[in-house]
């Protein structure tokens, strides 16, 4: 990433040393004091103290402040040799330094209305002290702004990096989904394939375990070329999956040798329901049927979605060993993670009767504002 360089130190310095000595030369003209060398010393003593700018900006305002009254109690002649103060005062101001800045103006102010000193009306110098006071506060609105930017620019990386954050939450979502599931019945089709390779000397059973396990990898290569672009950014998301696909997925986990017990509602859908629901519902009873296919040692599961106009509710229960004493693992978790996403709640555990396993989702149909999926 490129960065704006600074301009050197001595700039800024130089500069303002011609204009303060140039503009006193011309100035002591029409008065009738000389610049000597002390006052000529001092008129390059102030601009060299910017030189400090970037490592100690209250001080260098404070030693400022300090030639420039040594500037007047000298007598020497009235020119632009405030304007160092000046800029001092804006930098010390825009750097943080207020109290440096804010106490060098006022001390300098009061010496400035004390001693008039040569060439220099009272009328000048009042207007010299209010000058100060108008640069002080100009430095704090510059300061103030800029902090004000400053604020902005974190509270948009800090969005940024959280919708990243968000983005890829959901990625490892729908990773784990796809392949959790996809893997499963490949690994449990592979082990019937393996069994009917043995033991059953009729090919039409294998041919069929393992188009099953052929057409499942296809399904899961798509899903997952499709998160790939999503991560690449340069080719669109594969669509979000449909309940309408709901019975393609139970007919996938049946060919495991689980029975499945299936209440779908009917098509179409209430118009509350979005395309994030149904992702969500499918998400949820795609997980499910993938740890009672893993872990479950189920032999039959019953599956129901009802949805309504007030609500979808999702209930899944199977025969199996129940939930262990493990933690909650990813799926559950990414699970719940999304139907929270969307105002939902989730339960899992064991069923009433204390065998098996229950899995409850329940998605109100409230507004709901709209979030990354």
């Amino acid at each position: 990433m490129m960065t704006r360089s600074r301009p050197p130190l001595a700039v800024l310095t130089v500069a303002v040393a011609l204009i303060q000595v140039i503009g006193t030369l011309l100035s002591q003209r029409r008065q009738d004091t000389v610049l000597d060398p002390w006052g000529f010393s001092l008129l390059l003593a102030g601009p060299a103290l910017l030189l400090l700018r970037r490592r100690a900006p209250g001080p260098m305002v404070a030693g400022i402040a300090a030639v420039s009254c040594a500037y007047l109690l000298l007598g020497q002649p009235w020119g632009p040799f405030p304007l160092s103060l000046a800029v001092g005062l804006l930098i010390a101001v825009g750097a943080g330094k207020r109290w440096w800045a804010w106490g060098s103006a006022a001390g300098a102010g009061t010496l400035f209305a004390l001693f008039p000193g040569q060439g220099g009306t009272p009328l000048r110098w009042a207007f010299t002290a209010v000058w100060l006071i108008v640069l002080l506060l100009v430095g704090e609105l510059a300061r103030m702004g800029s902090e004000r930017r400053a604020e902005a620019r974190r509270v948009y990386s800090e969005r940024r990096r959280h919708h990243r954050d968000e983005e890829r939450l959901v990625l490892a979502r729908d990773i784990h989904d796809v392949v959790a599931h996809s893997l499963s019945m490949i690994n449990v089709q592979a082990s019937v394939a393996l069994h009917l390779a043995r033991r059953d000397p009729d090919p039409a059973n294998l041919i069929e375990a393992l188009r099953v396990i052929k057409d499942g990898s296809g399904e899961a290569l798509t899903e997952v070329r499709g998160v790939l672009g999503e991560l690449r950014q340069d080719a669109p998301r594969v669509p979000s999956q449909r309940l309408e696909q709901l019975g393609e997925l139970v007919e996938r986990v049946r060919t495991s040798g689980l029975e499945i017990e299936a209440r779908l509602p009917g098509f179409p859908l209430p118009g509350w329901v979005e395309e994030r629901d149904e992702n969500t519902l499918y998400r949820a009873a795609q997980e499910a049927l993938t740890n009672v296919v893993r872990h479950g040692s189920a032999a039959r599961v019953s599956l129901t979605l009802v949805v309504d106009g007030q609500a979808a509710e999702l209930t899944v229960l199977d025969d199996g060993v129940g939930p262990g004493e493990a933690p909650e693992g990813n799926g559950l978790r990414g699970m719940r993670e999304r139907v929270t996403a969307r105002g939902g709640r989730l339960e899992a555990g064991k069923r009433p009767d204390g065998t098996g396993m229950l899995l409850h989702v329940v998605l109100p149909a409230a507004e709901r504002p709209g979030e990354v999926t």
